[in-house]
């Protein structure tokens, strides 16, 4: 008998990343042969009945996999659902695609933030994408409030310590100041809790706005905000070269 963790046959199966498969086991919302499920539990998928939310899991082949760019608008949430009601980027779905079991956000954007945001129901392409040791590069268009000079810009580009941990290096470039703001192209190739917005903070040039531009080769381009298009084989290829897009 073959097991495996719970929440990864649950991000296999396109149910939830596997990060969001460990929340919805601690919250009660799945069971395996009717128990309410552990976090660690293993499952055999071809013999254990899994279930979740009352309905029982058992896709009988592996779903169609779905990659796709989204132009977030300021003011929507990147998560899958919002308790106090709040509009979420699943929301801005068209209704075909939010009928697909398992779709979700890979990585976030703060709610104040917008530009592109991949969604996914493939747990594994997740895993990658988030994964540090890859350094999928961010790329940003960021308005200051002030004038940075070219040494505070360095130091930006050589690492600043956040809670203890410096920064890796950035891609920085001041691409134009109007009155009191600058704009900034910054390159990331981490993805820490509110990064640049800290950095910006701790520099003295706090955030104006933000909008992230492109994901590794993926380019937000002309997509109109709340639009959404899905990547080409091109664009999968080169941001997972394992992944191979489903029909």
């Amino acid at each position: 008998m073959t097991t495996e963790r719970l929440q990864k046959v649950l991000a296999h199966w396109g149910v939830a990343s596997r990060r969001h498969a460990e929340m919805l086991i601690r919250s009660g919302q799945v069971f395996v042969n009717g128990q309410r499920a552990q976090l660690g539990d293993k499952v055999d998928p071809t013999r254990d009945r899994i279930e979740y939310r009352g309905r029982r899991l058992t896709p009988p082949h592996p779903p169609r996999r779905l990659y796709l760019l989204l132009h977030k608008p300021r003011g929507v949430l990147c998560t899958c659902n919002d308790p106090q009601g709040r509009t979420t980027v699943l929301d801005l779905l068209p209704p075909a695609y939010q009928r697909v079991a398992g779709l979700h956000p890979v990585g976030r954007l703060d709610a104040n933030s917008s530009g592109a945001l991949l969604l996914t129901n493939d747990g594994a392409f997740t895993y990658y994408l988030s994964h540090p040791r890859h350094h999928i590069p961010k790329t940003y268009r960021v308005w200051l409030q002030g004038q940075p000079p070219e040494k505070v810009l360095q130091r930006w580009r050589e690492g600043i310590p956040l809670d203890g941990v410096m920064t890796l290096p950035a891609a920085v470039q001041l691409l134009r100041s109007e009155g009191d703001r600058s704009l900034l192209e910054i390159i990331l190739h981490e993805g820490r809790n509110r990064q640049i917005r800290r950095v910006a903070d701790q520099l003295g040039y706090p955030v104006v706005a933000l909008q992230r531009i492109a994901i590794g080769p993926v380019h937000l381009g002309n997509l109109p905000p709340r639009a959404v298009r899905p990547l080409s084989n091109r664009e999968l290829a080169a941001l997972s070269p394992s992944t191979q897009r489903q029909s």
